[in-house]
């Protein structure tokens, strides 16, 4: 299992690499509206886009690779397994026990010490 996540891997990152690069190679589509208002090598400003080129077509096969083996990696990746012994939470990695603990330095609420006039000497003047 993890040579086939490898191979999906390397070949999303791959694909997505070549999305990039073969989009940025591409001529958007208003690039040739200066053109057809001015010199007319554009046939018509609001016609027909034309045939799909070599770059366009080689995009839509690296986005239909991207996104299959995007779904391939999800299916493959399902999450932690139920019956596994290793915390899955943050709170399951604390010990039982650890409220009972208490770092050194912190004082015990259980010693409250007591003064002989009843507790007057607290009271701020």
């Amino acid at each position: 299992m993890p040579v086939l996540y490898s191979v999906l891997m390397t070949i999303q990152v791959l694909s997505a690499i070549s999305i990039v690069v073969l989009v940025l190679l591409q001529q958007g589509k208003g690039a040739d509206m200066g053109a057809a208002f001015g010199s007319g090598s554009a046939g018509s400003v609001f016609g027909a886009a034309g045939s799909a080129n070599f770059l366009s077509r080689t995009t839509a096969v690296a986005a239909t690779v991207f996104f299959l083996t995007t779904l391939a990696l999800a299916y493959t990746n399902k999450g932690p397994n139920i019956e596994s012994s290793t915390p899955v939470g943050i709170m399951e990695a604390i010990p039982e026990n650890a409220a009972e603990d208490k770092p050194a330095g912190v004082p015990d609420d259980t010693a409250v010490e007591e003064s002989t006039d009843g507790g007057a000497s607290k009271i701020p003047d």
